[in-house]
Parts: C-alpha cells; structure tokens; sequence
C-alpha cells in the first residue's frame, strides 16, 4: 500500500498521511474490494484505490490514481463522479495532459531511485520543480522520498510527497 502524506505538517513533526492509497496489483478483485473495504471503514483519511474504479464505487473510496497507460481520465470522472481522480505521470508532458483531461492532481516521479520502481530513470527535483510550476493542479513527488528529502520536493513546488517505506 502507498501512502501520500501531505507537506503542510510541518518538516519537524514525524510525516502523517493524510491520504491513503491502496495499490495491491497482485490481489484479485474480491480482496481488492474486502481490503478496500475494511482500509475505508477504519481510515481517519480519504483512501484512493490504484487503478480500479468498480472498487472505489464498492468501497465508498474518496477516489482513485490512474497510472499513466490506464483508463482516460474523463472516463473515470464519468463513473466516479466528483470523487478525486490523480494520475500518476513521469513527463512533464504527461502531467500537462493530466490536467487538460481534467484530473485532480498528479502524482509526478520517480523524483530519486526508488525500490519500488528499480528500473525507472529518476527525473530529478529540477525536474519536479519544472512540472510543479507549469501546471495548475496539485503535484505530489513520489520516488525516493525520504524525511530528508520533504524539504526538497516542498521547495520545490510539490503539493505533497507520497512514500511506503517512509510510513513503515
């Protein structure tokens, strides 16, 4: 599970997500919706499902994030609704095209080497800062992120960071 935590909290205090996101791509899609499930009733924070809009709308999810190669970004808002939509880029072209298509925010990285994503070609905070101020949507750094490094992608321009192993 990803977890976006939000760069308002202050750089001193110990990071505190306060978005959830469930990315489970192994589970099939009745523990998807059971985990879901159980992550929604129990979350003080909105909870985003990875890439499945029939599971957002089963769990009562505040949303979804849609990986670059997935479903339109109007074709989810034409099933969810007003519920948030992200979608995760790794261009600058690709956040701009997010935002024409209307999402709610962009998840832009990876920002350093990341073990989740080892064979991605980092993009760099000028990079991410490039992408933060050419868009008019929230932009949330993922990849690489650790509590050194909050400070960076907030200056940088992000709205946020998103981690698993800085929660863990």
């Amino acid at each position: 599970m990803a977890v976006v935590a939000s760069a308002s909290e202050g750089l001193r205090a110990a990071p505190r997500a306060t978005i959830l996101q469930l990315r489970a791509p192994d589970m099939t899609a009745r523990e998807l919706e059971a985990n879901a499930k159980e992550l929604v009733g129990a979350s003080p924070v909105p909870v985003l499902i990875s890439s499945r809009c029939d599971i957002v709308l089963a769990s009562s999810a505040a949303g979804v994030n849609l990986p670059e190669g997935d479903i339109s970004v109007h074709d989810a808002r034409t099933l969810l609704g007003q519920r948030l939509i992200g979608r995760s880029v790794h261009s600058m072209q690709g956040a701009l095209q997010a935002e024409r298509d209307g999402a709610d925010f962009v998840i832009f990285g990876p920002v350093w080497a990341s073990q989740s994503h080892k064979d991605a070609q980092p993009a760099g905070v000028e990079t991410l800062a490039a992408v933060a101020r050419a868009v008019g949507i929230p932009v949330i750094a993922i990849g690489g992120v650790t509590g050194d490094r909050i400070e960076k992608c907030t200056t940088a321009g992000a709205a946020g960071y998103a981690a698993i192993r800085l929660f863990q």
